[in-house]
């Protein structure tokens, strides 16, 4: 149901347009009734309006400047101009300020009711036009190459719960079900590259080079010449590609595709320990044969140690660049494997960056209980079979996102602990794992404590020096959320969202009680004539200060200053 701001400055017109029309049936319903532009303006800030109804002639401000102002905060709002047959000229303005409605007066019901009508359609086509399946569907069949290569890159930086890997590449139509997986890293040697005295490295004999025994449709393309003597590396690195794919595909391996400067050949094991090696040695060496033999441009891979879950592709695609680090190494063989060159320790412990997330966001903003779910699953990967160092570096790991997080909340770990504490140090000396664990848990709770009560001080100095400045500045009739905003260095979102959480009001509503507390005092206190007191408490219209003040106390600045001399009157007299 779509939410109608009416503005009109005649009370009989308003309520006409409440009873005459059936806003329901329309699947329209008034969240607001304005007198007048100015009004208007504060109350969309509040109700939001998606249609604003409007007379086109009102005091304080008319309803083209108000269509101007609304346009600027919201462009999607819609705006319909109810104006006379003598400003019929004036309203066609509207059209260069993007109005998308306006209506002659006098009108009947069924007139606007006839507008709306047409204007709920407008709307709601536009919608289904936002909706159309079968737009969509194009726009993401073009752009799902992107979306893949998106999605790749993310598998190789970013850590990602399984299940929402797995969602996006259903999404994308890429099928990653596997055991286990797999990542090499694949680079051409071009000319010139990788030199060792004098001897490209890993290159082909020259005298085995021959351009004819490049294929056409695989080394060439249309020039008549080899690619091997080709100066454009990324049309070498293309080629290579194809041939990459091409091979993976044919072995059923998975999926092969560029990254930074590189080719990327993820390998999804489907067959089982033993017999996923096998397959992806044999699908590694296919791929380096066949660039040497199509393309005769040397080409290296560097291999990681397979990992059992899409989380952890990221650590194999780290392997895969160590791996390929050795190339330089003197005698190494086109392919390298990380666990010929490194020793690798089974079940290495990583602080790997899905717990660090989850341990940066429950001590910013979740609960105790959050935060000891953390902990368990952090805890969890340590046992008896590692080593005493690989566990004091793995803590060690832990301890620095706790002082990071406490760092970028503004808090000062010396104030948490005290001067000359020795945090690292004080854990070591401990003489089990479960101290050490107890010491990690015990430092956490203080820290996520030390931010939550720093946030909820930050909230009200927020606010307080929002309020310090209103109440020093209300007297400016420019005074807005935006010129607070920017005194205080914060986003108008941020600010409207604090400030109502912690007053009870919004910053315009709090801005117009200030105000009136105001005019109310200088109408008790002194002789000053309304126009003044309008000036001196923030209103550059003496006729909208009157307007307010009587809209929001009751009765007119005269009659409140009557009424008050009256009851002072009589109080004297008893």
């Amino acid at each position: 149901m779509y939410r109608v701001l009416l503005v009109d400055d005649e009370e009989d017109v308003r309520e006409g347009l409440v009873i005459e029309v059936d806003w329901e049936a329309l699947d329209l319903r008034i969240v607001g009734l304005a007198e007048n532009g100015r009004e208007a303006l504060e109350m969309a800030e509040r109700v939001e309006p998606d249609i604003v109804v409007t007379d086109i002639s009102m005091p304080f401000m008319d309803g083209l400047e108000l269509a101007r102002r609304l346009r600027e905060r919201n462009p999607l709002v819609k705006v319909v101009i109810l104006t006379g047959y003598d400003e019929f000229d004036y309203a066609r303005q509207a059209v260069s300020l993007s109005v998308d409605e306006y209506l002659l007066k006098p009108f009947s019901a069924g007139h606007l009711t006839e507008l709306l009508t047409r204007l709920r359609a407008q709307m709601a086509s536009e919608v289904a036009e936002r909706e159309d399946v079968q737009q969509l569907r194009d726009h993401y069949y073009t752009s799902l190459p992107l979306v893949q290569a998106d999605l790749m890159a993310t598998l190789l930086h970013r850590q990602k719960s399984p299940a929402y890997i797995h969602d996006k590449a259903k999404q994308c139509g890429l099928n990653l079900n596997g055991e286990r997986y797999g990542v090499s890293v694949l680079t051409l040697h071009m000319e010139g590259e990788g030199k060792k005295n004098g001897h490209q490295v890993g290159a082909i004999p020259q005298e085995s080079i021959r351009a004819d025994n490049v294929p056409e449709n695989k080394g060439n393309h249309g020039s008549g010449g080899s690619l091997r003597h080709s100066e454009d590396p990324e049309l070498k690195q293309f080629a290579a590609l194809n041939i990459a794919e091409e091979v993976w595909k044919e072995q059923g391996a998975g999926h092969a595709f560029m990254h930074q400067e590189a080719i990327v050949l993820l390998f999804i094991d489907r067959w089982g320990q033993g017999e996923g090696e096998k397959r992806q040695q044999h699908a590694l060496e296919n791929v380096i044969r066949s660039i040497n033999h199509y393309l005769r441009i040397p080409a290296t891979v560097g291999s990681g140690s397979m990992v059992d879950s899409l989380s952890d592709v990221k650590h194999a695609y780290e392997d895969a660049l160590l791996a390929l680090d050795y190339r330089l190494v003197p005698g190494t063989d086109s392919l390298i494997y990380i666990a010929d060159v490194e020793r690798q320790t089974a079940g290495k412990l990583r602080f790997d960056e899905l717990k660090q997330q989850a341990l940066t966001r429950t001590l910013k903003a979740g609960t105790r209980t959050e935060l000891e779910d953390a902990l368990e699953i952090i805890f969890r990967e340590i046992t008896v079979e590692h080593g005493r160092g690989d566990i004091q570096l793995y803590l060690i790991e832990v301890l620095t996102t706790v002082w990071k997080a406490a760092q970028a909340s503004g808090e000062d770990m010396e104030d948490i602990f005290g001067s000359g504490f020795q945090l690292y140090a004080d854990m070591f000396r401990l003489p089990g794992l479960s101290q050490a664990q107890d010491k990690v848990r015990e430092v956490c709770v203080l820290v996520q404590h030390r931010i939550a009560s720093g946030r909820q001080h930050v909230y009200k100095d927020i606010v307080e020096q929002a309020l310090r400045f209103t109440k020093e500045h209300y007297a400016d009739p420019d005074l807005s959320i935006q010129k607070v905003c920017g005194y205080l260095h914060i986003s108008s979102g941020y600010f409207c969202g604090i400030f109502k959480k912690e007053v009870q009001l919004t910053f315009l509503q709090y801005l117009m009680q200030i105000r009136m507390e105001a005019a109310k005092e200088l109408l008790r206190s002194t002789e000053l004539k309304s126009f003044e007191i309008a000036e001196r408490v923030g209103f550059a219209e003496p006729n909208y200060f009157s307007f307010c003040f009587k809209k929001h106390i009751g009765v007119s600045p005269k009659e409140y200053r009557k009424q008050f001399a009256l009851t002072t009157r009589e109080g004297a007299e008893r």
